[in-house]
Formats: structure tokens, C-alpha cells, sequence
């Protein structure tokens, strides 16, 4: 077993306990030695997880890999030349991205909770297409050998595509996907 996946088990056991208020239950030695190994391990961790999502036009993170936009248009007024310089992306795929419909809707009025559940719905049901199944399936078996970000240029990612996108690729198998919830859970530690 990689030290990565015990430390995840191990972290996963004291949040686990954490949670239910029985952490007194582990003997504190235990309880130093399980929050140094995991302190170790978060390097490692985040370096396994070859999947990031992103906001276009952001800085760079180290080891992020290639930046893949998944937006309907490109950035307006900038040069096709200038799109990795500018931290836009390095390669543009708008077939994951929602139609023109799909985003008027989500632009039409703000995203309450049940409008974002209808986007949500929809927008999965748009990924169902062979094409946009294919390169989910693609991107997924990619990131077991290759780091890469998806991203589009909305602020908040809780109400954007891409958070649907990065829950679809864990969904296919993408590498990373316990570590994608590790990295939430980084400011309990």
C-alpha cells in the first residue's frame, strides 16, 4: 500500500472520529503520531491528485499541468497566441461546456437552489452524449498519467459546470477523487 492511501486511511479514521466527538477514545501518543503522519502526508497527497479545477485567467499552481478550458467561447480580445501567457488555457474544449441555451438560462436570472438544481440536471443530461461521454472517459483515464485542470470563467465554483464537471470525472474513475475531498478537509488539520 502507497504511503499516500495509508495516511488518507488513517486521516479518514481520526476525521471519522473527529466527527462523532470519540477522539478521546484514541490514547494521545496515538494521537500525535496519527496528526504528524498525516501533517507528512498532505505534500504527498495533493501531489497524487492529478486533477484540478480551476478559474481561467488565474494563477497558475505548481505541478498544475496542462489547463484545459471548458467554455463555450474564448476570452475576448485576447490573441489565440496569448491564451497559455495569459493563464487562460492551454487547449480548448467548448464540448464540455453547456450549450448557449443552457448558459442564457443560468445567465437569465440569479442561481437560486432550485435553479441551480435544474441547471445541475441539465447539464449532466448534456454530458450524456456520446461525444461529451467519450472525453469525460478520455480525461479520466488520462489523469492516472498525467496532471491537467479544467476550468471556465465563472467566480464561484460552487454554482459553475466545472464543479458538475470534476464531480462527472470522479464518477468515471478519475484519479485523485478520495484526495479531491482530503484537500476540503486540510483546515481541520
Amino acid at each position: 500500500m502507497s504511503r499516500w492511501r495509508l495516511t488518507y486511511q488513517i486521516v479518514k479514521f481520526f476525521l471519522r472520529h473527529l466527527k462523532t466527538k470519540s477522539a478521546a477514545i484514541i490514547p494521545s501518543t496515538a494521537q500525535a503520531d496519527i496528526w504528524s503522519l498525516a501533517r507528512e502526508g498532505w505534500e504527498e497527497i495533493i501531489e497524487a491528485m492529478a486533477i484540478r479545477v480551476v478559474r481561467l485567467g488565474s494563477a497558475r499552481k505548481p505541478q498544475e499541468g496542462l489547463r484545459i478550458g471548458t467554455v463555450r467561447r474564448p476570452p475576448r480580445g485576447v490573441r489565440k497566441t496569448e491564451y497559455t501567457q495569459r493563464n487562460y488555457f492551454d487547449v480548448w474544449l467548448p464540448e464540455l461546456a453547456p450549450s448557449a441555451p443552457l448558459v442564457s438560462y443560468a445567465l437569465s436570472e440569479p442561481l437560486t437552489a432550485k435553479r441551480w438544481a435544474v441547471y445541475a440536471r441539465r447539464y449532466r443530461r448534456e454530458m450524456l452524449k456520446p461525444a461529451s461521454r467519450r472525453l469525460i472517459a478520455l480525461l479520466a483515464a488520462l489523469s492516472s498519467r498525467t496532471n491537467f485542470s479544467v476550468g471556465c470563467y465563472c467566480e464561484d465554483e460552487s454554482r459553475c459546470h466545472r464543479s458538475l464537471l470534476k464531480q462527472l470525472l470522479i464518477d468515471e474513475g478519475a484519479a485523485g477523487n478520495t484526495v479531491a475531498t482530503l484537500t476540503t478537509q486540510r483546515a481541520i488539520l
